[in-house]
């Protein structure tokens, strides 16, 4: 199956934009494809053209890289409440850890910002974005 070019009016799915070149993000991607069996999420790194394209259409800066996004139809998450709203839908325990979108995003976003600020230092980077496996190609948009 080859890869899907995202067009906004035919996609039913949560889109997930991350750094490709961070290993977090990548790990993290790995994470929510793993405990997501209804196949709900699909991915985009931040640098590819499609990223940098769905984050202008929604007048974000294409160079933004600091953050996960989510986009879920019209609505756009940022930050902590991105990572939530993706957890919420997640198989296992994980999706109780919505609970924490309780607490204000300030104060969640401080911490995220604290680990985003330090993930290159903390687990490395790679040297090109992620390249999914033949199985995982159909959940990557091109």
């Amino acid at each position: 199956m080859s890869q899907k070019t995202y067009k906004p009016e035919s996609s039913s799915k949560d889109i997930v934009l991350f750094d490709g070149v961070c290993n977090l993000c990548n790990h993290a991607v790995n994470f929510i494809i793993d405990h997501d069996p209804s196949q709900r999420f699909i991915f985009a790194s931040l640098q590819s053209n499609t990223g940098r394209k769905l984050l202008e259409a929604r007048q974000l800066d294409s160079q933004y890289l600091d953050s996960l996004v989510l986009i879920r139809g019209e609505k756009l998450y940022l930050k902590s409440t991105a990572a939530l709203q993706i957890a919420r839908y997640l198989s296992g325990l994980w999706s109780a850890s919505y609970i924490f979108i309780l607490v204000p995003s300030f104060i969640r976003d401080f911490f995220y910002d604290i680990v985003a600020r330090f993930r290159y230092r903390i687990f490395g980077q790679s040297n090109q974005c992620r390249v999914p496996t033949p199985e995982l190609k159909a959940r990557f948009l091109a």
